[in-house]
């Protein structure tokens, strides 16, 4: 599960595609060494997309169209990734930990939902093969102009995947249960690409209208792994604005990482209850780490946790050894990675983000109370219409007029 979501986070945050794998592999050590949570999975998140992608982007990212401007703002952004991971080990020795009790869980669903919602806005347009930017909302409003210009065959691969990930509940078959929806998606996708010939770029003609697919609908992953190891550039901290995604980083990244060892600790079969404060530290001794590597940020990220339980882990050693696996498969498989589709990566994502704002979470949050509902679509709207840490502001703020 956790090879192909780190590689698709990683490709929408805008960073190279193993910055992902290399957080989980410092997520697994780190995780395991310093946390007491015995069950949390530590590694990128989709909850951090949005933010890792906002940050590149004012650093100049221009997706793929500038290579040296991309690897610049790459750089700076993991210059901010070590000034955020320095506040959470902060955070962590203040022992603010307890601080995840008072957000309103309202405002912390709604701007999950409304991270879901940018997630699927930015992916759907990669699942059918097209570079498409913007901000969310305008992203939203052009789905039916991009879907109008797919490139049939890429987004035969994104519809074929996603199918997979929304139809597998519904088979009953033991075998197709004991096979998570990534690695099925991964089983088909990589055929598919092969069957496209995906590895040469060249031409298509169907309908009178010509298409072009090749190498770049395909994972780009250095065959040499170290040769792709990355360290920060500072200077970026100088400029005022990179301290809004410093306090970004840092305040989500804890409080996504706090509620999710929160959650994993009500799924815990033996009810042990981690240390949040200790935990904290983990992940921003991590964070610390991978940065200066050119890692994601990580938090103690819930799906996979979920997975880790669901398979029977008992300790934290699992975390280590989830980390220790990563590290082989992308030492040994290299070629392998490299036929993975863009398209099926960006179906994972759109499955993950519509997992995020489910619809049965509106009512849900209905039936905890209507005034609760109200803060949790203000959070979805504002984050939407401006960014996470406004967005989040605006629904605490309403939490407080209620109250008032």
């Amino acid at each position: 599960i956790a090879l192909p979501l780190c590689l698709a986070i990683s490709l929408a945050s805008g960073y190279p595609a193993i910055a992902g794998v290399f957080t989980a592999i410092i997520g697994g050590v780190v995780g395991a060494l310093l946390s007491n949570s015995e069950l949390t999975i530590k590694g990128p998140a989709a909850g951090l997309i949005v933010i890792a992608i906002g940050c590149v982007t004012e650093f100049g990212f221009t997706g793929g169209q500038d290579p040296a401007a991309d690897m610049a703002a790459y750089r700076l952004a993991l210059g901010v990734g070590v000034a955020a991971a320095c506040l959470q080990i902060a955070f962590a020795l203040l022992r603010t930990g307890v601080l995840g009790e008072f957000f309103p869980t309202a405002a912390v669903h709604g701007m999950l939902a409304a991270i879901g919602i940018i997630i699927m806005a930015k992916q759907i347009p990669v699942a059918v093969g097209l570079n498409v930017g913007g901000e969310p909302l305008e992203l939203i409003r052009e789905i039916p102009t991009t879907l109008a210009h797919l490139n049939p065959e890429i987004a035969l691969i994104g519809f074929v995947s996603l199918s997979i990930l929304f139809l597998k509940p519904l088979f009953k078959s033991r075998w197709i249960k004991m096979l998570p929806g990534p690695l099925l998606v991964i089983l088909v996708a990589v055929p598919l690409g092969m069957l496209f010939d995906l590895t040469e770029d060249h031409t298509y003609t169907l309908s009178g209208h010509t298409y072009q697919v090749g190498e770049q609908h395909l994972v780009n992953v250095p065959f040499n792994m170290l040769s792709a190891v990355t360290f920060p550039d500072f200077s970026g901290l100088l400029r005022p604005f990179a301290w809004k995604w410093v306090a970004m980083y840092a305040l989500i990244g804890s409080l996504e990482s706090l509620l999710s060892a929160k959650a994993v600790d009500l799924l815990d079969p033996w009810h042990r209850r981690t240390n949040l404060n200790r935990d904290l530290l983990a992940v921003g001794a991590g964070n610390l780490l991978a940065a200066f590597v050119g890692g994601l940020p990580m938090i103690s990220e819930i799906v996979r946790s979920r997975a880790n339980i669901d398979n029977g882990a008992r300790t934290r050693f699992a975390n280590l050894f989830h980390g220790l696996f990563l590290l082989l498969c992308v030492a040994l498989l290299p070629a392998v990675i490299h036929r993975i589709p863009l398209a099926a990566l960006a179906a994972m994502l759109i499955y993950t983000g519509f997992r995020l704002a489910h619809p049965c979470e509106f009512v849900h949050v209905f039936k905890t109370g209507p005034e609760q509902l109200l803060i949790y679509v203000t959070t979805i709207v504002a984050v939407l219409a401006t960014d996470l840490l406004i967005g989040i502001g605006i629904g605490i703020a309403l939490k407080i007029v209620i109250h008032l």
